[in-house]
């Protein structure tokens, strides 16, 4: 069976649009996770016990629960009870949720890597739990959990291919399509992973490149 490039090249457009719909649910999922892990680790900074407990229960739930069952529980359990969400935003929040647990212990190990020779450096020259936290605190550890941080941004891009199970149209449930239709498989599977090296590859270097000047501090210099 000889490939059909002429097929392959009609189905590109649908496929670069997949692709922006791909980028588009894995940065929305990135900031709004960061956003959620930033939440939590100032919340465990604070070191108040109950506080702590909330945000441990929140990670190993989400930990420990597939992203599909996440995802299958948002849009197609919630309507049960009324609350009826599309596939983007059900993509978006399932993959915050998880995705907010993993960042919150990459900064938590961070925090805890800071050392408490500055913090209480900082609190004999005055400065209060919030500027201690804003000011010392935060930044040294997402500067020293830079690493984990974007393997777990690519890591959640990557999941992005979980979201086709709701008929969110990334570059998966494209594929899906198209081999149920035509029953191009070879070159339908071709394409997908092509695209998915494109994409994830110059990715995957350009936040190697950020990490390595971030940790250099020759931003700015």
């Amino acid at each position: 069976m000889s490939f059909d490039w002429n097929f392959v090249l009609s189905t590109l457009p649908a496929f670069l649009k997949a692709v922006g719909v791909t980028l588009q649910v894995g940065a929305i999922a990135i900031g709004t996770s960061l956003l959620v892990a930033l939440c939590n680790a100032a919340l465990l900074a604070c070191r108040v016990p109950l506080l702590q407990v909330l945000v441990k229960v929140y990670v190993e739930v989400a930990r420990n629960t597939p992203l599909l069952i996440q995802l299958f529980f948002i849009y197609f359990a919630l309507p049960s009870v009324g609350i009826r969400i599309s596939g983007f935003a059900s993509a978006v929040i399932a993959m915050t949720f998880l995705g907010g647990a993993y960042l919150t212990e990459v900064l938590r190990a961070g925090v805890e890597a800071v050392p408490r020779a500055q913090i209480e450096s900082g609190l004999a020259i005055g400065l209060s739990r919030w500027q201690l936290l804003c000011h010392v605190i935060l930044p040294q550890a997402g500067l020293l959990s830079l690493p984990a941080l974007f393997a777990n941004f690519i890591f959640l891009l990557k999941e992005t291919t979980v979201v086709s199970a709701v008929a969110v149209p990334e570059i998966l449930y494209t594929t899906k399509s198209y081999i149920a239709l035509y029953y191009k498989t070879y070159e339908m599977l071709a394409v997908m992973a092509a695209l998915c090296v494109l994409l994830f590859l110059p990715l995957s270097l350009l936040l190697g490149y950020l990490e390595r000047r971030l940790q250099h501090g020759q931003f700015g210099s």
